[in-house]
């Protein structure tokens, strides 16, 4: 069945590269504001909002390069892996999280391969998985851990879903409201104890934030509350870091 929606999905997006419109940013944030409820999806619903279709088929009919400036391309790539991740999971009822969607292989073997690994996001006529998406374009590219506040993989530890779109003439601002949600719900950082417990995400992709944790702290200090971020800039080295478990159980309706 997930190879059929798959197959299926794919020949939608390639007869849908036939026209050339920027996608309609405004269509996708009437999705998310219908289907999102504070943090959490309503996935069931979403899978039977022929909106988020009409949406994917002008991201896929859009090239990134015939965008006018990088912010513009950087907000489409990012509104792509989101919008790709919701039409994976609504796809699959029954999925409690992302990680138990396999079997979607369509080029090669990759019936057992991670969700994050299947080919079937399509941007300007160009076929993807999720992780090219972010690890090959997005990270390389753009160079700005800020997206790692805007992608959203489906699991409650992630950012939460931002109910609009992101939109080139707003995404600093968009992208800095992001971070600031991401350390204040996500993560605990508590200036009186000066520790840190952040989430798996700054160990992860560590590398995007700071060569070293002294230089991840600091970076941080740009989205907390002011007695934290004087004492993540000043007092560095007196702080202690731990990582969080990563919750990988669905953002949805309990």
């Amino acid at each position: 069945m997930i190879r059929a929606f798959v197959i299926s999905f794919l020949s939608f997006l390639t007869t849908a590269v036939s026209t050339t419109a920027a996608p309609d940013d405004a269509l996708f944030t009437a999705v998310l504001q219908d289907h999102i409820d504070v943090i959490a999806v309503d996935y069931p619903a979403i899978a039977q909002d022929d909106r988020l279709d009409t949406y994917l088929a002008q991201i896929a009919a859009t090239d990134p390069a015939d965008l006018p400036s990088d912010e513009a391309r950087l907000a489409l790539w990012i509104n792509a892996y989101n919008a790709y991740t919701l039409k994976l999971v609504a796809s699959v009822p029954t999925a409690t999280t992302i990680r138990e969607i396999t079997g979607l292989g369509t080029k090669g073997n990759q019936d057992t391969a991670k969700p994050w690994d299947h080919v079937f996001a399509t941007v300007g006529g160009k076929d993807y998985t999720l992780n090219q998406i972010e690890n090959e374009i997005i990270r390389p590219r753009f160079k700005d851990a800020r997206i790692h506040f805007a992608l959203v993989c489906a699991a409650y530890s992630c950012p939460q879903l931002r109910n609009e779109a992101f939109v080139a003439g707003r995404l600093d601002e968009q992208l800095n409201e992001q971070g600031h949600r991401f350390l204040e719900n996500r993560n605990m950082i508590d200036p009186r104890t000066r520790t840190a417990e952040l989430s798996q995400i700054f160990n992860w992709f560590k590398e995007d934030f700071g060569s070293d944790e002294n230089e991840v702290l600091r970076y941080l200090a740009d989205f907390v509350p002011t007695s934290s971020a004087n004492s993540l800039r000043n007092e560095t080295r007196r702080w202690t870091v731990s990582y969080q478990d990563y919750d990988w159980s669905l953002n949805d309706r309990k």
